[in-house]
């Protein structure tokens, strides 16, 4: 798939034994929501019991610029099929409580180590939705009006499934492009790819120790 790799390693970071995935399934690639979230129903089985999410996102706050990092505190779920539909997995209950989806103690471990390396992170809410078109101003505006931070085309299914599980979850999203501004700013692939490979190294350093650390 267009800028993931596709690849499932396996190894140690910050001392800890990982599984990691270079790349995910995405449901504007006509993949329904089982088979988006099956990595996770996979990490479950295998005994994973943190999971590290990371995406590339644009930017509805103003205060934001491209290539900021922003922890997620929460989302709003705008994809048109929930993973949870159909038969109850037993991994969780039939009606998961989300008040807490992504884990208040890494959040807070991931301020920490940021304050220490003196890496720049904002908080805020992601908007998941379904893609593949960028948002139009419009929708960037309306997103705002909701409350949302920034939005893309990920993650929401996969932490949803997690949290059912009840593997904690902690996410983070590289700003790469700016929308819902008065001036429209032109988006395209190479240069949301672009800004992510610029950020990544600050996001992988906090990472890396939050994980050494929990």
């Amino acid at each position: 798939m267009e800028g993931h790799a596709g690849r499932l390693i396996f190894g140690k970071l910050g001392g800890k034994d990982i599984m990691a995935m270079e790349g995910r399934f995405h449901y504007y690639e006509g993949y329904s929501m089982k088979d988006v979230t099956f990595p996770e129903r996979v990490m479950y089985e295998l005994g994973i019991t943190t999971l590290f999410v990371s995406n590339a996102s644009g930017g509805m706050n103003p205060d934001f610029k491209i290539g900021d990092l922003m922890v997620i505190d929460d989302h709003i779920n705008f994809f048109p099929e929930h993973p949870l539909n159909g038969k109850n997995f037993p991994t969780g209950p039939r009606f998961p409580d989300m008040h807490e989806a992504y884990d208040k103690q890494l959040r807070d471990l991931a301020d920490t180590i940021a304050r220490e390396k003196g890496i720049k992170v904002n908080h805020g809410v992601y908007v998941g939705v379904q893609g593949p078109t960028f948002e139009t101003p419009a929708e960037y505006r309306m997103y705002r009006l909701m409350g949302g931070d920034a939005v893309g085309m990920s993650t929401v299914p996969e932490v949803i499934v997690a949290h059912h599980c009840g593997i904690k979850t902690f996410g983070i999203s590289i700003i790469t492009d700016l929308g819902g501004f008065d001036v429209p700013v032109e988006v395209s692939h190479e240069e949301v790819q672009k800004a992510a490979n610029a950020a990544q190294p600050l996001m992988t350093e906090i990472m890396r120790e939050m994980i050494r650390r929990s």
